[in-house]
């Protein structure tokens, strides 16, 4: 098939377009390469790969045209960056997102990115049907551009977990990455609000859900699925504890409350009922992280030798 990935640069999207050209795909990346072009390096040895840097703010109807699958993975993500860039985060995530919709043809399948973090603070487990509470700019913009996707006959909308573990292209502010940075090179990790829960999923099985939809799209399409299995439901204090088998670090737990106030656990049934079950488990993407960063410091500057 011809698939556009949009945001096929970044910490998912250059997993996912290795995937599909795996698969024997020929992929279209589209990406403004705002971090530079080191994470799609390794996609230059397949022969059936394209690049277009271009801001998903300056679509044009031939950007989509001919793509019998367009995986919309573009946007601000998080919470830090869009409450960082609240204009930013609604032009990028929402009305970047309506104007893709606006130049699809009906017959065209498109995948969203979407997002657990919408569900807020609801402090419950929540199915597809739980009434959101987005709590931040990030979920109101995520939500937002996920029902303008609905909208489009053919739209499969995947709701993930908090991603974690390693790819070309690193997030250092996602929940993992972040805690394992801090015990390895700080030794030391604060906690705000440690017993509040999140749900967890490894970016290697984001990948697994996104390619399980060019398999069961009919069963799919015009439904949204949570994506991560109950097994990676934890609080913050059970993640720090995992990351201690691995590292000694000191836990410093505060009872001061934590700017970012998401709080929930996640029903999977209706992803699992169609087969998907993550392989990685936290332990798996705390060991590799580990070893990442006893070497990965991005902040260090260049130096000649």
């Amino acid at each position: 098939m011809k698939i556009l990935v949009t945001g096929g640069a970044g910490y998912k999207g250059v997993l996912l377009t290795e995937a599909l050209l795996e698969a024997g795909h020929e992929v279209t990346v589209l990406d403004n390469f705002m971090y530079g072009f080191d994470s799609v390096l390794g996609l230059m040895k397949y022969p059936h790969v394209e690049f277009v840097p271009k801001d998903i703010r300056n679509l044009e109807a031939a950007d989509v045209r001919g793509y019998d699958v367009i995986y919309h993975l573009a946007g601000i993500s998080g919470y830090p960056a869009c409450e960082a860039n609240p204009n930013s985060a609604y032009m990028i995530n929402e009305k970047s997102t309506e104007l893709l919709v606006s130049l699809l043809d009906p017959g065209q399948l498109l995948v969203y990115a979407s997002t657990t973090s919408f569900y807020g603070d609801a402090g419950r487990e929540c199915t597809e049907e739980t009434p959101v509470k987005p709590v931040s700019m990030y979920g109101i913009t995520k939500y937002q551009a996920e029902q303008i996707c609905l909208r489009h006959p053919r739209t499969v909308a995947l709701r993930f977990a908090t991603v974690f573990g390693v790819s070309p292209k690193m997030r250092r502010d996602l929940l993992v990455n972040d805690f394992v940075q801090k015990a390895v090179q700080d030794r030391s990790l604060v906690l705000f609000d440690s017993a509040s829960v999140r749900t967890f999923l490894h970016v290697r099985d984001a990948v697994a859900a996104y390619l399980m939809v060019l398999e069961k799209a009919d069963a799919m399409v015009g439904r949204v699925f949570n994506v991560g299995a109950n097994s990676l439901n934890h609080s913050k204090m059970e993640v720090a504890r995992i990351i201690r088998e691995f590292v000694e670090f000191e836990i410093i737990d505060t009872s001061l409350p934590d700017p970012d106030v998401r709080n929930f656990l996640i029903n999977f049934d209706r992803i699992a009922a169609l087969g998907f079950q993550p392989r990685w488990t936290l332990r798996d993407g705390v060991r590799e992280l580990v070893k990442l960063y006893r070497f990965y410091r991005p902040n260090l500057p260049y130096r000649i030798i």
